[in-house]
C-alpha cells in the first residue's frame, strides 16, 4: 500500500504556517493543496471542536464568496488531527502566492461580528457546536504566524 504524502511530512519539525502539501494534475487541470497548520503538531493543543467548526464556516464563506477567488477555491475544511485546515485551490500556487488571502481570510475570522453562515438546523448537520469567540481567538493566534511568515513557515521541514 502506498504511503499517504501527508504522512511522509517530519511533524516533529513542523511549525505552524502555510505549505504546499501536494499538487495535482487532471488533464489540463491542476489543483494545489494547502497545509494552513494553525497548531504546532504534537506541541501545541489541538482546535477544539466548536472552534474548528465556526472556523470552517466562516473560511468556507469567505473563500466562495471572493470575488478573485471564489471560482478557483475546491475545499476548505479541518484536518482530521484537528491541527489546521485543507485548502484546495485550482491552479499551481505557492505558499508566497496564497499567503495574503490566507491572511485576509484569518483577519476576516479574526474580526467576524454577526451570525455565522451555514448555522441553522436547515445547513448544517450540527450547527449547534459553534463557537464563534474561540475561533476569533484561534484566528488571531495563527494571524502572529502568517502576517510575516519566515521560511519555516512557508516550506514544509526537510
Amino acid at each position: 500500500m502506498e504511503k499517504i504524502a501527508s504522512f511522509q511530512v517530519n511533524h516533529t519539525k513542523m511549525t505552524r504556517g502555510i505549505f504546499v502539501s501536494r499538487v495535482d494534475n487532471f488533464g489540463e487541470i491542476t489543483l494545489t493543496t494547502f497545509d494552513l497548520r494553525m497548531k504546532t503538531p504534537n506541541r501545541e493543543p489541538v482546535l477544539d471542536n466548536p472552534a474548528l467548526h465556526t472556523i470552517e464556516h466562516l473560511g468556507a464563506t469567505f473563500l466562495r464568496s471572493y470575488k478573485d477567488w471564489a471560482k478557483r477555491t475546491v475545499y476548505f475544511g479541518p484536518m482530521g488531527c484537528r491541527t489546521g485546515f485543507y485548502a484546495i485551490f485550482e491552479g499551481k500556487l505557492s505558499s508566497a502566492e496564497i499567503q495574503p488571502l490566507i491572511v485576509e481570510m484569518y483577519r476576516f475570522i479574526a474580526a467576524f461580528k454577526g451570525k455565522i453562515s451555514g448555522a441553522t438546523a436547515e445547513e448544517c448537520g450540527n450547527y449547534q457546536e459553534q463557537n464563534l469567540d474561540m475561533a476569533k481567538y484561534e484566528a488571531a493566534h495563527y494571524l502572529q504566524v502568517i502576517e510575516n511568515p519566515k521560511e519555516e513557515n512557508l516550506s514544509y521541514p526537510e
